[in-house]
């Protein structure tokens, strides 16, 4: 129940999976948010501390879930040939952006070469900055990166949706119970 099969997610994969996606949600918005924010705003100092600390608590969390995902098998994909290229190619993309969102995070917040405080409970020291133009570059690829990180991750839902209703595919039901693909 806790490892995946060749028929189904295991729990561990299904919470990070859901969880990841609504804390990434979640950081989006609050991002998007957090650019109309004015220099007297209460929230100006605080919306940036939630959203680097969170954003460092999802870069483990999906470094977690990828070494996770390389020592448990998938789960067969279903639909046509075409469908499962689709969706592995969809995956991989997902795993991509998230990562450029994450690292691209991470040097915007470190440019200056101070570490990220983690809801201050450890900071996650500046491994590189000082680069040229730093933070702008990678602001510019973190905003752009997160808006097709959502773009795809809508697709990827409307997909799921899609094997549920129409195809009557097991997709979703496995990625919220792992007992589906046991009985």
């Amino acid at each position: 129940m806790w490892r995946n099969t060749n028929q189904g997610w295991g729990l561990i994969s299904i919470l990070l999976h859901w969880i990841l996606a609504v804390v990434i949600i979640g950081l989006f918005i609050l991002g998007w948010w957090m650019t109309d924010l004015g220099y007297y705003d209460p929230w100006y100092n605080l919306g940036p501390w939630w959203h680097r600390s969170l954003g460092m608590l999802v870069l483990f969390a999906t470094l977690l879930r990828m070494v996770w995902r390389l020592v448990n098998p998938t789960p067969r994909a279903l639909g046509h040939p075409l469908e499962r290229a689709a969706a592995h190619l969809g995956h991989l993309a997902l795993y991509v952006l998230m990562l450029v969102v994450l690292v691209s995070g991470y040097l915007i917040s470190t440019a200056d070469g101070k570490g990220i405080a983690v809801f201050d409970w450890f900071t996650v020291p500046a491994l590189i900055s000082d680069l040229p133009n730093q933070a702008s570059l990678a602001g510019e690829v973190h905003w752009y990166s997160a808006l097709v990180l959502m773009i795809l991750a809508a697709g990827h839902a409307a997909a799921a949706l899609k094997h549920h209703v129409i195809d009557r595919h097991p997709v979703l039901k496995r990625m919220i119970d792992p007992r589906v693909s046991r009985r």
